[in-house]
């Protein structure tokens, strides 16, 4: 038997902000680069190739690349359906990664409870703290390779 459940108001809010499309160019800068690691992976993973040595050249940090690879798994084992990115020549962000920008920004300022609403009513209760662990090793990575 099916359950249907009425979207809460923060899922409601949630997809309202999402329908209108943001621009690459407004990420900070960590969120940023992870939104393009993400792109390079899905680009990798349709070509069945290891995505770390260009991930590692382009961020100019193996352990920022390996991180980055790290979340994006965390990210697709955690998300309730496949991920969506868009192209690199896209200036425009899909919803799921306005959303993992989000995370990360919420994340670099060490703002738990922030992370949490932009998550609310899209990921399991009990996934959330490895989300959060992951984004900020992401972090700490990025931050150390400054």
């Amino acid at each position: 038997m099916p359950h249907n459940r009425t979207p809460t108001s923060a899922a409601n809010e949630t997809i309202a902000g999402l329908a209108q499309p943001r621009l690459a160019k407004s990420l900070d800068p960590i969120a940023g680069r992870f939104v393009y690691s993400l792109r390079l992976i899905a680009l990798h993973q349709k070509r069945h190739a290891d995505p770390v040595p260009e991930l590692a050249s382009r961020l100019k940090s193996i352990s920022v690349a390996a991180q980055a690879l790290a979340l994006s798994q965390t990210v697709a084992s955690v998300w309730p359906e496949n991920v969506q990115v868009s192209r690199f020549c896209c200036c425009k962000l899909t919803p799921d990664e306005a959303t993992i920008a989000d995370m990360i920004s919420s994340a670099f300022h060490r703002d738990r409870h922030a992370f949490e609403h932009t998550i609310e009513g899209l990921i399991r209760p009990d996934r959330k703290a490895r989300l959060w662990e992951s984004v900020l090793s992401l972090v700490e990575a990025e931050l150390s390779a400054l």
